[in-house]
């Protein structure tokens, strides 16, 4: 099946949360989550690095949806069920069709941390892309200081397969970092 025709539904709940594709719109509400994050995201995220226009944020989601639509990468966003609260962003990246591999990355609104929301959010996630899409390899990276990063892959499971050294550059580009590769499989 060419993956242009996988399905994919119009959101997919937790207890507390629903996960929706990005689209067309979104840019204000992301770009508030963004400036009011900066500081906590500079460190981890290339996109935090300088204040863009939101004009400029509502073209990358229009970017993303259009990838999404063409099954090449799944951004998501992330709402509270109560209020519909904009909390974050998360995805199914780097996705390898013929392995049925997906990457999950995340981050948090920093006025939702400390709720347990991205943990709820990554472990509904995974389980989708086992259940739903046929994965056979879910993993997450990140930077080996990006302590809550790794505290979410390693409570819910996920195997440090890894670290990869001096294979990237921080978020600010100007070091080299490391990254560690965490992972779920099926069983053969």
């Amino acid at each position: 099946m060419k993956p242009v025709l996988v399905e994919f539904p119009e959101r997919i709940e937790t207890e507390r949360l629903y996960i929706r594709p990005c689209r067309p719109g979104d840019g204000n509400v992301v770009h508030d989550a963004i400036e009011a994050s900066r500081q906590e995201l500079l460190k981890w995220l290339p996109f935090a690095q300088v204040s863009r226009p939101a004009e400029e944020v509502e073209a990358g989601i229009r970017e993303a949806y259009a990838k999404f639509i063409m099954r090449e990468d799944f951004r998501l966003n992330i709402y509270r069920k109560d209020g519909d609260a904009f909390v974050g962003s998360t995805g199914l990246h780097r996705i390898d069709w013929d392995v049925r591999k997906f990457e999950i990355g995340y981050w948090c609104d920093s006025r939702h941390q400390k709720n347990g929301y991205i943990t709820e959010t990554v472990e509904t996630l995974t389980k989708f892309a086992f259940d739903h899409l046929a994965a056979n390899r879910v993993e997450i990276r990140c930077d080996p200081n990006n302590t809550a990063s790794r505290r979410i892959a390693e409570k819910l499971g996920f195997n440090l397969e890894g670290i990869l050294r001096n294979n990237s550059l921080t978020a600010d580009g100007t070091a080299l970092r490391d990254t560690c590769i965490f992972a779920k499989v099926t069983e053969k």
